[in-house]
């Protein structure tokens, strides 16, 4: 695909890319964020990028009613002012070049406390180009496919007794335990305390319960550098994994022994901890997009290496020891979960069932 912008108020977002962020935009508002009047919306923005003033312009089209905050032209207390204005069930939107910095306030985590509902856009400056085309396309929301198919996929991994990562060339990942329950980015909140979080949506996430019973060989096509962009290089790097720890690595590149070997400096060993199953059909290894955190929820498996994981707690690891959570992508030509496929052809193959599919609709 060659990208060529047309001439636009949003630069080298075209208008009717900005059409297609509004219809995201509205599903995901009112079939994953379930909002709707009489709660009130603040709209928290700036207008440094492309992407930035094109996602803007999509909220003012869904919920003209909000208030919109320019984050650039006010100080910090105001923006903390009209976060105080809000009350429980509210919405507030973040649509951040970067991610933006309140002193020490936490502004998600502070926000959830409230009982807010909190939707955020975060670093979408790393996303320049067609790749703003991209992150617009990967807000798209299709509850019956990410509710239906990530309820089904958390089933099987909950059940499993061991699987494995078919990484092609011959290179298999075998995880030999059962894997700890399945956490659900589906935009699905009915059982969750919070409604919201970082966008794109799209992951079903896991680690084996017994870390030393991951063995094997992966190959890695995509990994985050130490400034959270995407790292491609030009050969997949294999990653040599035994009793869970990454013994060496072949095809590596300077970038790649850097990562490691930091890693190593403050842990004395990397450990391959989370396994997860990225479900957002906007990113491929063809479709990809600068920033690793958004890249994260590619269709596909995505490993994590370090010591450091705040879901899943084991006994192994103290918090204040564990620094490193460097995500990796896998050349995925299957995985399967007690020797029964569960993705191959570039999508996952689970049937969904009747308890899926009534989360779906729900």
């Amino acid at each position: 695909m060659t990208f060529s912008p047309s001439a636009s108020r949003f630069g080298d977002i075209p208008e009717h890319a900005v059409d297609t962020a509004e219809r995201n935009v509205r599903d995901t508002l009112a079939l994953a964020i379930e909002h709707a009047a009489p709660q009130a919306a603040l709209i928290v923005y700036d207008t440094r990028t492309d992407l930035n003033r094109a996602l803007t312009e999509a909220y003012r089209r869904v919920v003209p009613d909000a208030r919109f905050v320019d984050f650039d032209t006010v100080a910090p207390e105001d923006v903390l002012s009209a976060f105080a204005g809000m009350h429980s069930g509210d919405l507030v939107v973040l649509v951040q070049s970067t991610s933006f910095r309140l002193e020490a306030f936490r502004i998600r985590i502070e926000l959830f406390k409230r009982g807010l509902k909190v939707i955020e856009h975060v670093h979408l400056s790393r996303m320049p180009g067609e790749q703003g085309l991209h992150y617009i396309a990967s807000l798209a929301y299709d509850p019956a496919y990410y509710r239906g198919v990530g309820h089904a996929l958390k089933a099987r991994i909950d059940s499993a007794r061991h699987g494995m990562v078919d990484s092609g060339n011959g290179e298999r990942l075998v995880f030999g335990s059962p894997f700890e329950s399945a956490k659900l980015n589906i935009g699905d909140y009915s059982e969750m305390n919070n409604v919201g979080g970082q966008f794109p949506l799209g992951e079903v996430f896991t680690e084996a319960r017994d870390l030393e019973a991951v063995n094997g060989r992966v190959r890695i096509f995509v990994f985050g550098d130490t400034s959270f962009m995407v790292n491609k290089p030009a050969t997949p790097v294999t990653l040599i994994v035994e009793k869970g720890r990454v013994t060496g690595a072949e095809n590596a590149t300077p970038e790649f022994d850097n990562m490691l070997a930091i890693i190593r400096a403050h842990e004395g060993e990397v450990w391959l901890r989370e396994l997860g199953f990225g479900m957002n059909r906007a990113f491929s290894r063809e479709c990809m997009v600068n920033d690793i955190g958004t890249f994260e929820r590619m269709c596909g498996i995505h490993l994590s290496l370090g010591a450091k994981h705040g879901v899943y707690a084991k006994p192994q690891f103290k918090r204040k020891d564990a620094r490193y959570h460097v995500d990796v992508f896998a050349v995925t030509e299957a995985v399967y979960l007690d020797d029964e496929p569960v993705y191959r052809d570039g999508a996952w193959q689970v049937a969904v069932d009747s308890a899926s599919s009534a989360a779906a609709r729900a």
